[in-house]
């Protein structure tokens, strides 16, 4: 988990500079969007240029930007996009399920970038993209990415960071603000028997969310806090086997978990005013096809 916690500190550090929106009037154009573009191209000449030089592909969802790298295969690509849509279209109607939370994003050109492995980020300058007022991003890797086998679609969790933090966060800040006395925050501090600005060498007895990496700091830790949630509320960590693998981690990780022993969070998840999805992503994205079933109870 080290590597998320170093990604989060990558992408908080990026948004907590200081944004310049280049013209309101490209911004409102690129909020009217509405479609969902799983194709993959070049990224676009334009505003995008700054993106250029470290990648090679593109793909649009909603207004959020997917970028990756050359050596990153398109359907890896496509997957992680495919989950972006499923995330914000839950219902795959064609529309986003929460507006605001999308007009956020897309007001912030939020955006994820991938590479084929993990050693790609050490190979892409941010510099240039920073300068030019980019600064929501969001970094997942094509091995991590649908990586079969069994193993667990890191997709689920990149992506649902991006939407949170970026979209979520500043869309409601009082509520899912990633600091002291957000909703979320109040209900981080449960989770882990207390408010801890660091990580603590044991955590209270009873607590249920004892993620232990000192890299990531309480900003950090509602990101790894909310993702815990949102995923077991909709089944995601839900089997026997990986609920015993993130054990020493998180410990309601089915929906009935959850709702017992974590009814803050719960709340704050099922209430219809945020338009949290409802069913699990997975990674097929079916524009006003049939609705699929919900996950969680």
């Amino acid at each position: 988990m080290l590597r998320q916690a170093v990604l989060y500190c990558f992408s908080r550090a990026l948004a907590l500079t200081v944004f310049c929106l280049s013209s309101t009037l490209v911004v409102a154009q690129e909020a009217k969007k509405t479609g969902v573009e799983l194709t993959v191209s070049s990224v676009p000449a334009g505003r995008l240029d700054p993106f250029r030089k470290s990648f090679r592909k593109y793909a649009n969802v909603f207004g959020v930007h997917v970028f990756a790298t050359a050596r990153t295969p398109d359907s890896k690509v496509l997957h992680a996009a495919a989950i972006l849509a499923e995330y914000l279209d839950n219902d795959e109607d064609g529309k986003p399920d929460n507006p605001l939370v999308v007009k956020t994003l897309v007001g912030r050109d939020a955006f994820l970038m991938m590479t084929a492995t993990d050693r790609g980020l050490d190979r892409i300058d941010p510099e240039e993209w920073m300068d030019a007022g980019f600064h929501a991003g969001q970094f997942q890797h094509a091995e991590e990415t649908n990586p079969g086998r069994g193993r667990f679609d890191a997709s689920l969790e990149e992506v649902l960071h991006l939407i949170t933090q970026h979209g979520y966060g500043n869309a409601y800040p009082e509520v899912f603000g990633d600091r002291k006395g957000t909703e979320l925050a109040k209900c981080l501090d449960k989770a882990r028997g207390g408010h801890f600005t660091r990580v603590p060498r044991r955590y209270p007895r009873g607590a249920w969310f004892t993620y232990d990496d000192r890299s990531c700091d309480y900003g950090c830790q509602t990101q790894e806090y909310i993702y815990w949630a949102l995923t077991s509320l909709l089944g995601a960590q839900q089997a026997p086997e990986r609920c015993r693998d993130i054990s020493d981690e998180w410990r309601l990780c089915t929906p009935k978990a959850l709702k017992r022993g974590d009814p803050g969070i719960y709340a704050l998840l099922k209430n219809p005013k945020y338009r949290f999805p409802k069913v699990l992503p997975d990674g097929t994205y079916r524009k006003a096809g049939a609705k699929k079933k919900p996950s969680g109870s």
